[in-house]
């Protein structure tokens, strides 16, 4: 089983950055892929980005693209979202996951972490 921990998340001014961490228990044969997906209040849990351990090759959402940035540090198991130039739609509640592969479905993804808050004020 992995473990996941979610950090960095924060209160922050529009058009400013954060950095969210999620450090790993391990990587298996069935944590190739990172995700970092997102939920607000009455909203659909949504895909943000995601990152494959052996090569990175990344994937992201519409509305992140050249915004966010997820990179990964394999000696220590943990994945990053750069989060530059937030927006009040930002806010969420920003959930690590791991799985088999790079895919955008929630469902894709076996372990989630806890969840970390961030928070865009106009």
């Amino acid at each position: 089983q992995v473990q996941l921990v979610e950090s960095g998340g924060g209160l922050v001014q529009a058009g400013g950055s954060l950095r969210l961490s999620c450090a790993a228990s391990a990587r298996t044969f069935n944590n190739r892929a990172m995700g970092w997906f997102r939920q607000t209040p009455g909203k659909e849990r949504e895909f943000v980005a995601a990152i494959r351990w052996i090569d990175s090759i990344t994937y992201y959402a519409d509305p992140v693209k050249g915004r966010f940035t997820i990179s990964s540090d394999n000696t220590k198991n943990t994945v990053y979202l750069q989060m530059n130039n937030l927006k009040p739609e930002d806010t969420a509640v920003y959930y690590c996951a791991a799985g088999f592969t790079l895919r955008p479905d929630i469902g894709k993804y076996d372990y989630w972490g806890q969840g970390t808050q961030v928070t865009v004020s106009s």
